[in-house]
């Protein structure tokens, strides 16, 4: 098992691109599609990251699931760009965020973590030589890709717990569940790493 991705077995396309190849799309498409600053790029972008999940073998029901989780933050973006600045705005912004949301999210799902450690183990060797610790740099940039789908697992938790228990108009309730989700994950994640030899005083 996968303890500290999200790794999707699968076939599909993506699953034959290595971690690097992966990675450096994600960031020229990051890059293009802000420097372009159309919001008929950032829309297909959008359909194009959505279209991507069936083409890599992922199911559609992963793109819900983040839907759900970023939807009031895409409505609050949306909003205050319609009502104070340019509605074509709202439309770029919202669809950069998810877009990209989606296809960083699609990149955890093909890539097993094994790989990603690989990656950033290899970039960061130059900087052995100023007494960093290669390693020690490709767990912390792995468990930051990671983090992003584990904040959002956690915020869909807290908000269906907040729905199942009838609440509304008082989105503060939120806090406390979310910060409780995230402080499991983050006692699940050590346990994780301690197993995989790294102990308490964070040497491996």
């Amino acid at each position: 098992m996968n303890t500290l991705g999200l790794y999707v077995p699968g076939e599909g396309v993506l699953y034959r691109l290595t971690a690097g190849a992966k990675l450096a799309g994600l960031l020229l498409l990051c890059v293009a599609v802000i420097a372009l600053g159309s919001p008929w790029v950032s829309a297909g972008l959008l359909a194009a990251a959505v279209l991507l999940y069936p083409a890599a073998g992922l199911p559609l029901r992963r793109v819900l699931a983040i839907l759900r989780g970023l939807w009031p933050f895409l409505l609050a973006i949306g909003f205050f760009q319609a009502v104070f600045g340019d509605p074509s705005a709202a439309v770029r912004l919202c669809s950069q965020l998810l877009a990209l949301v989606l296809l960083a999210n699609a990149v955890t799902l093909t890539t097993r973590v094994g790989e990603m450690l690989d990656l950033f183990e290899h970039l960061a060797r130059p900087l052995a030589r100023f007494g960093v610790s290669p390693d020690r740099v490709a767990l912390v940039l792995a468990l930051t890709v990671r983090s992003i789908p584990m904040v959002a697992a956690a915020w869909r938790s807290a908000v269906e717990g907040y729905r199942a228990r009838g609440l509304s108009g008082r989105p503060y309730l939120l806090v406390t569940p979310l910060i409780v989700q995230l402080f499991r994950m983050a006692e699940a994640t050590g346990e994780a790493l301690v197993a995989r030899g790294i102990d308490e005083d964070g040497h491996v």
